[in-house]
């Protein structure tokens, strides 16, 4: 099943808020950038262990892989409720900044 960008950021939407209700997160608009920094921090341990240069802590060569997919979605959707929170409308500076590139 494929998703729009706007569904697939009103589904993270959606978990972010059980997330945050489950754990008593109070989520202000410093808490979106900050949460995303750490995600991004997470992401770059796993890259560094899949290419050698992070300690494997004993995982397997799947088992880090496995993790570096599971921080780059932590990272969008990270980003998708970042943008949610400050009103970025993340199509419209895609078409603009990047696809406005694209031959015809």
């Amino acid at each position: 099943m494929s998703r729009s960008l706007s569904e697939i950021s009103e589904l993270v939407a959606r978990v972010s808020d059980i997330y945050a209700e489950r754990n008593d997160i109070a989520r202000d608009d410093d808490w979106y950038i900050l949460k995303l920094q750490e995600e991004l921090g997470e992401l770059t341990a796993e890259h560094l262990k899949a290419s050698g240069r992070g300690r494997l802590k004993g995982a397997t060569q799947s088992i880090v892989q496995q993790a570096k997919e599971d921080e780059a979605a932590d990272v969008l959707a990270m980003l998708l409720l970042f943008a949610r929170q400050n009103g970025i409308d993340l199509d419209a500076a895609l078409e603009r900044k990047w696809f406005s590139h694209l031959p015809g």
